[in-house]
């Protein structure tokens, strides 16, 4: 039995922070069901539903006409039966449709209820839509990214997005967990900006004790040196020196035996003041090197580094093979078979599986609509009205 098999989700999400949340909910048995409304989730066509496809397996999905009486009566009677809901509007969008938490609670007063938003449920910026790239350039972490000297960069990946919704099935399981002691269920408010304070803590609080804001550093760090990628004969290579011991270590395998001798180069501190001509030198010494050499010498003897890869490098490499990183999914659109990224929790004794591929647009609507009650002939009623579809 899967830990969250029997817990029903009611899935209100888009974009990236709330399905990924519901899908890793899913992943681990939950019963989710994906609302959408008659125009279909936007994402299912951005990027050839690259998006829609990476976030939304182990669903059912029902598509329903949320501002009709009949769709609002659907609605009722499958948060009457969930134990969670989630939903990722703009604050004050789902009370304007009629399911606010109060309406949720009066109907069913265990129910888990998870408002998952760029700015959170209050406060002055919380009508404000967001997507990750404003989260991260509202944040600081824009611009304190990229090479100095250069303007703004996002990073690569959804990072907010995932941590958003990874917190949010966090908080969801522990308050389930309580329900189970309680009887209650409770009101979750998860903020893409609280998350990404909140992941800033040590820069945050050293801020506060020497007024120092994050700098543009590229891949290394204002605090030590050498903890940056170097450049090689075929690309990058990251080697990181936390100590002194690694530092006199990594120096005497490359070759660079007397440089922790060198008052420039003879303490961390030194080391920051004197940065740019210690990473001169330092790249001078491995520009003969391969990626593969250097990393395989520098790991031989323990010490922190990694080849600067590329995603078709990562994709290709056994570690992901061997950690079932890559799963086989089909596209609800097309019906063609890609691969997306593997589930990423491992319980041993548990098999974890893609149960159910990305629904198509309103793939259960009818499943569903005969657990709630419906017949058949009600069923076709709602069709022909425009209710469901």
């Amino acid at each position: 039995m899967l830990p969250l098999e029997g817990i029903k989700v009611l899935d209100f999400t888009h974009a990236g922070a709330g399905p990924y949340c519901t899908m890793l909910l899913g992943d681990l048995g939950a019963d989710i069901v994906k609302v959408e409304q008659p125009m279909g989730d936007v994402f299912r066509f951005m990027l050839n539903g690259a998006v829609f496809l990476s976030y939304n397996r182990n669903k059912r999905d029902i598509v329903i006409d949320l501002k009709k009486p009949e769709g609002k009566k659907i609605v009722k009677k499958l948060i009457k039966r969930s134990d969670v809901l989630v939903e990722s509007f703009r604050p004050s969008v789902i009370g304007k449709l009629g399911f606010s938490y109060e309406y949720a609670r009066r109907i069913n007063p265990k129910i888990v209820y998870c408002s998952i938003s760029g700015y959170g449920q209050t406060g002055p910026l919380s009508h404000l839509p967001a997507f990750d790239p404003l989260i991260q350039a509202f944040s600081g972490v824009m611009a304190a990214t990229g090479e100095p000297g250069t303007p703004p960069a996002r990073t690569a990946g959804m990072f907010i997005d995932a941590g958003a919704g990874t917190l949010a099935a966090y908080t969801i399981t522990s308050c389930l967990l309580s329900r189970r002691k309680t009887g209650k269920g409770c009101r979750i408010d998860i903020s893409m900006l609280d998350v990404v304070t909140s992941w800033m803590g040590w820069q945050v609080t050293n801020y506060f004790m020497s007024g120092e804001i994050p700098e543009k550093f590229g891949s290394g760090y204002r605090w030590w040196e050498p903890y940056r990628a170097f450049k090689v004969k075929d690309g990058y290579v990251f080697i990181g020196t936390v100590d002194e011991e690694s530092w006199k270590k990594f120096c005497e395998i490359i070759g660079l035996g007397d440089l922790p001798k060198d008052p420039r180069f003879a303490t961390n501190e030194e080391r920051c003041k004197h940065r740019f001509e210690l990473i001169s030198i330092v790249e001078d010494k491995l520009k003969d090197y391969t990626r593969e050499e250097l990393v395989e010498l520098l790991r031989k003897h323990d010490l922190l580094t990694a080849p600067v890869q590329t995603l078709d490098e990562l994709l290709a490499h056994p570690h992901i093979q061997a950690r079932k990183m890559l799963i086989d999914i089909r596209n609800p659109q097309t019906g063609e078979k890609t691969k997306t990224s593997g589930i990423p929790m491992k319980i041993f004794n548990l098999n974890l599986k893609v149960r159910r591929q990305p629904p198509k647009y309103g793939e259960h609507t009818e499943e569903i609509l005969r657990e709630l009650g419906y017949t058949k002939r009600e069923i076709i009623k709602l069709k022909e009205k425009k209710v469901v579809f």
